[in-house]
């Protein structure tokens, strides 16, 4: 089993997990590490409150003694409601009230006020000496005065609250990662689905080179593809049926008017052969367009290929063969399919002769390019204009002001370049002095 490549949606969302699962622990460890030890010792306000206790109780002792000890500790605790005592020498109590065996031992685990305050969910217990004798204020710490108060709160925003807000934050991410493009995708393939083939999911998610992107860039090729595809048809629907008014329109007429039955029939024939012609042709070329069949490849001769068109063509237009030159380097040789490679230079090379003057010449020239074979055939005819050199290979594109004699459909040249873009090829036209010159690119066969 093969890992996705790093760019894959895969890694993030390893990341973004690991990523989440880092920033609980992490934050969790270190937030609560600093909670514990900012709230280990007593601030400084709480330290001064509680030194002012004993400073109240040293001035009750000094001024009322027991009496005034036992009002201290009275109101002492209705203020805090806390457990406190007042110890002189050998932890004697000094109010009215002696100390039991409980609270004896809690003399036995009093801290200063600088010391730590102790496990979380105790309660500490300090004393805070008198200033001129060894008498001391010893005081539960008063729940107010809790530096620890707040702790669980600080837990549950941690424990809980924190992964939470984490854990939503991935979600966020997430969704915009992943869900938002995958609305996006919904939104315009029901868009095309209800018929607006321009629809598409734009730049913004074709860019991702994750499988969203992949996914994002072959549904915008294939509502490319579609409208393309759609747009080619209707046009050819159109054209076709502009194209067969005129023969129809011929029979029709020559229906009524013709008295000569040999005449009639003849005609019938010759508009019928050229109507099958036209439908044959646009429902190949309709055919290569919509289902762009694989075809097999196989070494072609190309100069062998050349003489048995060039003697079919000179059989059935009686152009004189020494009109047609091979000007090919020795072994030119393609990788192509045979059939269709024939069909695609024989309407090239019908076109070219088509168009060229009495006594003018048709070349087959060509060269080595890298890999590829560069294939010419060019004529001696009047060329084309340069802003119409693309125009020639749409389909039912006749330029007979350029190019005059053209008794054809206008397929032809969109045929040709068809067939060969199947083979990995290309074509295009240039016009040359005097001409045109149709080029082929075809892979090289090596011998």
């Amino acid at each position: 089993m093969t890992l996705p490549d790093r760019h894959s949606l895969f890694w993030k969302l390893v990341g973004g997990i690991a990523l989440l699962s880092l920033l609980i622990i992490s934050l969790h460890v270190d937030v609560s590490q600093r909670i514990e030890t900012s709230t280990a010792k007593l601030p400084e306000p709480t330290r001064q409150i509680l030194a002012d206790y004993a400073h109240e109780a040293e001035s009750a002792w000094t001024e009322n003694g027991t009496p005034g000890v036992d009002e201290f500790l009275a109101s002492l605790r209705e203020r805090e409601g806390v457990w406190a005592a007042v110890v002189g020498q050998h932890d004697m109590s000094l109010s009215s009230r002696p100390l039991r065996g409980r609270e004896r031992k809690k003399l036995n685990f009093m801290r200063t006020l600088d010391w730590s305050v102790g496990r979380p969910g105790g309660t500490p217990t300090f004393y805070i000496p008198f200033s001129d004798s060894e008498a001391r204020l010893v005081m539960d710490l008063p729940p107010r005065l809790d530096p620890r108060k707040y702790n669980h709160l600080w837990r549950l925003l941690l424990e809980r609250l924190l992964p939470a807000c984490l854990a939503l934050g991935l979600g966020v991410l997430l969704y915009r990662t992943v869900i938002a493009p995958m609305v996006i995708l919904r939104r315009q393939a029901n868009a095309l689905s209800t018929g607006n083939l321009s629809a598409r999911v734009g730049t913004q998610l074709t860019r991702r080179r994750d499988e969203l992107g992949e996914l994002a860039r072959a549904f915008d090729h294939m509502a490319g593809r579609l409208e393309n595809t759609v747009g080619f048809q209707r046009q050819l629907l159109r054209d076709l049926s502009h194209e067969l008014r005129t023969p129809l329109s011929r029979l029709r007429v020559t229906g009524e008017r013709e008295q000569d039955t040999v005449a009639l029939r003849q005609r019938l024939e010759r508009e019928v052969q050229s109507m099958e012609r036209l439908i044959n042709d646009t429902l190949e070329l309709v055919w290569l367009d919509t289902e762009r069949p694989l075809l097999p490849l196989e070494p072609v001769d190309i100069g062998r290929l050349w003489e048995v068109l060039c003697e079919d063509v000179c059989y059935e237009s009686g152009w004189p063969a020494e009109q047609l030159h091979n000007d090919l380097p020795a072994g030119c040789a393609v990788l192509g399919n045979l059939n269709s490679l024939a069909q695609a230079m024989e309407n090239i090379l019908r076109n070219a002769v088509r168009h060229s003057p009495p006594g003018g010449i048709v070349r087959l020239g060509g060269n080595r390019d890298g890999d590829d074979w560069h294939l010419w055939i060019e004529d001696q005819g009047p060329g084309v204009a340069p802003a119409k050199l693309e125009s020639i290979f749409q389909p039912f594109t006749r330029l007979n002001a350029a190019r005059p004699g053209g008794d054809g459909f206008g397929l032809g040249l969109s045929i040709a370049r068809s067939v060969v873009q199947l083979q990995g090829g290309e074509v295009w036209a240039q016009n040359r002095t005097p001409g045109l010159r149709v080029n082929l690119r075809l892979k090289m066969y090596e011998m």
